[in-house]
């Protein structure tokens, strides 16, 4: 191909993506969420999927498809038509899995493209009200004089709740047994219920529970305290400062997707995320809004991705388990 017809071929490519856009949406967009109902996924994808079906003015349809750590929703979405049409709420887990499993039916990296990192969450530690522990110290002392009897829960093999668990066990020497959950929702429901005494899971979803007592928050994975909760310490007062985990939402489309419709969902996302009305919400259950561009969305999984593959490595994790 000479240089004329590649720059005719790039400026009719232009054009077509732009016609594209002018008509984009003209139905409902569909959000794959791969994590069940109740869960800080969910919860995102909802204040965002309402307040982009009003201001696109074609609804928003969140769907969970839950499993395998996420796995299973996203390869889902990595199979939908290139339209914008399908959108996918990505967790923490997304730049994991490719560690994990072996045979994933999608390449993380490869097969979507980045739209906007929503929101950062730190990680809570949780306990149920009747286990005697009040701080992470009293969890690691408990754990000592216990070992192997205490067990917590997280949202799937490989996520960030998962990933600082076993943190905490190499830093702190206990042995606690893993519960791996289809998500937050069904984790904290058993939390409630004083079936598991345990869990590591992004703050958000278990806010409400330690407000109220019916859980209690043990520490947090941030650098300060959150304004939510305000009397749940830090991992680093807690004795643990080399915590480096905390969960995120950002949303991304499958690879291949007009370039000029991802500018438009990048700008529909970044203003349902910022309206104050969803920010408050959100902001109320622990999460910074973050409502990134394409670009740094990309940059931020690639590092992510490459620090927890980091980590599984030389710790030799085995996050079948």
């Amino acid at each position: 191909m000479n240089r004329l017809s590649q720059a005719l071929f790039v400026s009719l490519a232009i054009a077509a993506s732009a016609a594209v856009a002018q008509d984009y949406p003209s139905k409902p967009l569909r959000a794959i969420v791969p994590f069940p109902p109740g869960g800080v996924v969910d919860t995102v994808a909802r204040q965002v999927a309402s307040k982009m079906s009003e201001s696109m003015g074609q609804q928003v349809v969140v769907d969970n498809r839950a499993g395998a750590s996420g796995s299973i929703g996203t390869a889902l979405a990595a199979k939908s038509p290139r339209d914008g049409y399908t959108i996918l709420f990505a967790f923490d887990t997304h730049a994991v899995n490719p560690h994990i499993y072996k045979n994933l039916a999608f390449d993380t990296l490869k097969d979507f493209e980045p739209v906007s990192l929503v929101v950062k969450i730190p990680l809570a530690i949780a306990a149920a009200a009747n286990v005697p522990a009040s701080n992470l110290r009293e969890l690691v002392a408990l754990a000592k004089a216990n070992p192997g009897k205490y067990s917590y829960a997280s949202v799937g093999a490989g996520s960030s709740g998962h990933l600082a668990a076993e943190q905490l066990k190499l830093l702190s020497g206990i042995e606690l047994v893993h519960v791996p959950y289809k998500g937050g929702g069904p984790a904290v429901a058993d939390l409630l219920g004083g079936q598991i005494p345990f869990a590591f899971l992004a703050a958000g979803v278990v806010t409400q529970h330690i407000r109220t007592g019916k859980l209690k928050g043990l520490a947090l994975t941030s650098a300060q305290r959150s304004a939510a909760l305000p009397n749940v310490p830090t991992t680093a007062e807690e004795g643990f400062p080399q915590f480096d985990s905390g969960a995120w939402v950002g949303v991304v489309v499958p690879a291949g997707t007009p370039a000029a419709v991802i500018a438009r969902l990048n700008t529909e996302v970044v203003k349902a995320a910022r309206d104050p009305a969803v920010s408050g919400k959100l902001s109320d259950q622990t999460m910074v809004v973050v409502a990134s561009t394409p670009a740094q969305l990309n940059e931020f999984i690639r590092a992510e991705h490459g620090k927890w593959g980091r980590l599984i490595r030389e710790a030799k994790l085995n996050l079948g388990d």
